[in-house]
């Protein structure tokens, strides 16, 4: 029974990163390099039901579809794993907060899981854009815009990106949670990765 509920939850991560890639493919894109990120909300919304060891691996393979889906911008091999590798399984970070959440779900506390869920989406989104600024600072840089300092235009871009970003995932979340709060919840027997 265990093997079958560990399965599960992979096939579910599975299906997730599938999700937030077809997401990823809806254009919110302004300009070169400001765009909203769809695929966070799935992503986040798994990480908070399964936890953070699952949320990384459903965050991972989101990472990895882009490769056959031709959807990698590659300048060097190490500019591809920071930016396709790390930075999307560090969007799982989101996780660390699964259990306070559904604690606070499970006592009725919209208020309270409400402000769980922005921290958490904010701790999933700054950990993957983080990645996306190094890279944006060290393989990026001689592509700012108007010769600006590479640090500086790649705070810029990528702050922007990750505000939006998670300001879109923590609302919509929150409507979720209002709606049917059993989406945050796994199912009985079903253990934490």
């Amino acid at each position: 029974m265990q093997r079958k509920a560990e399965l599960q939850v992979w096939i579910e991560g599975t299906i997730v990163a599938a999700i937030a890639m077809i997401l990823s493919f809806i254009p919110t894109n302004i300009g070169s390099s400001f765009s909203v990120s769809l695929g966070m909300i799935p992503v986040t919304l798994f990480a908070l039901r399964r936890g953070l060891k699952a949320g990384f691996f459903s965050a991972f393979i989101w990472g990895l579809l882009h490769f056959p889906l031709a959807q990698v911008y590659y300048l060097t091999p190490i500019q591809v794993v920071i930016e396709y590798i790390l930075a999307f399984g560090f969007a799982g970070f989101a996780g660390v907060f699964s259990e306070k959440l559904q604690q606070t779900i499970k006592n009725g506390e919209f208020k309270k899981s409400s402000w769980i869920i922005c921290y958490a989406t904010v701790l999933g989104t700054l950990m993957r854009y983080f990645w996306h600024f190094i890279a944006g600072v060290i393989f990026w840089g001689s592509f700012a815009l108007w010769g600006m300092n590479p640090w500086l235009f790649s705070f810029v871009m990528n702050g922007v990106s990750a505000l939006a970003t998670a300001i879109a995932t923590a609302l919509f979340l929150i409507v979720l949670l209002k709606i049917n709060p059993n989406l945050f919840l796994p199912e009985k027997g079903t253990k934490f990765m």
